[in-house]
């Protein structure tokens, strides 16, 4: 489709104007990580990397990544096991109440995180005797079932059933159906969701700040903690820095593994 100049100005300039109100407060800091001046006044004073060092050796911020990394792998594994066995069941079966179900598992992302935060937090303590390392995962399991459901379901929609079919009608069961024919079709749609799964539960707070137990600080809470005390505010932005450049490779792997082949 062929456009007129003047409307192609108008789109790039749109464009350009979104792009820059995204991504100049995330250069914005990885450009202050590095600025010599704590109050990070513009522009910066000066260049320095000592803010990349004390970061690297400080006990807090290791044992929040730790902390989050732990949460965020144990929460992606519970998402993988129940997002592929619902996905299996609601694209492959024709029962009573499936999109009711459907829906049931899509809520949770729809759903403000102080209100889920809240309901977990009253079960938790109400009904399981507090608030521990593993209610951190739960909480954060909810969501991230989403996201895996969400890919793996489409790709079973879009893959259709007549290889699985086929291979039953050959004499496989369905365990070795899904091994040697649903799982290679849908790996990629798994990975994505993975990816995605690990990184909402690393970045997440609100939900954390509901389910987390005494002494249990994920990265997101950390650097909520520290982001307004002058002595740990530079180290918090190096923080913020780092996890912007590593963001970037999953999220390209994600869209990468999700986009149809032309």
């Amino acid at each position: 489709m062929n456009i007129s100049r003047t409307t192609r100005f108008v789109l790039w300039s749109f464009m350009i104007f979104g792009l820059s109100f995204i991504y100049m407060p995330l250069l914005l800091v990885v450009i202050n990580s590095f600025n010599t001046n704590k109050s990070f006044n513009w522009p910066p004073t000066g260049f320095t990397t000592i803010w990349w060092e004390k970061a690297a050796v400080n006990t807090g911020v290791r044992d929040a990544i730790m902390l989050s990394t732990l949460t965020a792998v144990f929460a992606t594994i519970i998402a993988l096991i129940l997002g592929t066995l619902a996905a299996a069941a609601i694209a492959r079966y024709d029962f009573f109440g499936r999109d009711v179900i459907s829906l049931l598992f899509v809520l949770p992302i729809a759903l403000p995180g102080i209100v889920t935060g809240i309901a977990l937090n009253n079960v938790f303590t109400n009904f399981f005797g507090g608030l521990t390392f593993f209610t951190i995962i739960i909480g954060h399991a909810t969501f991230c079932i989403v996201v895996v459901f969400n890919n793996v379901a489409a790709r079973y929609r879009r893959m259709g059933a007549s290889f699985e079919e086929a291979s039953m009608d050959l004499g496989a069961n369905r365990l070795t159906t899904f091994r040697l024919v649903s799982f290679p079709m849908i790996r990629n749609a798994l990975v994505a969701g993975a990816l995605l799964s690990f990184g909402l539960s690393f970045d997440e707070i609100i939900v954390t700040t509901f389910t987390a137990g005494a002494g249990q600080t994920t990265l997101p809470i950390w650097i909520f903690q520290n982001l307004f005390r002058p002595n740990q505010a530079p180290i918090v932005n190096v923080v913020a820095a780092a996890l912007i450049v590593i963001s970037i490779v999953p999220i390209y792997l994600s869209q990468r593994l999700t986009q149809e082949k032309k």
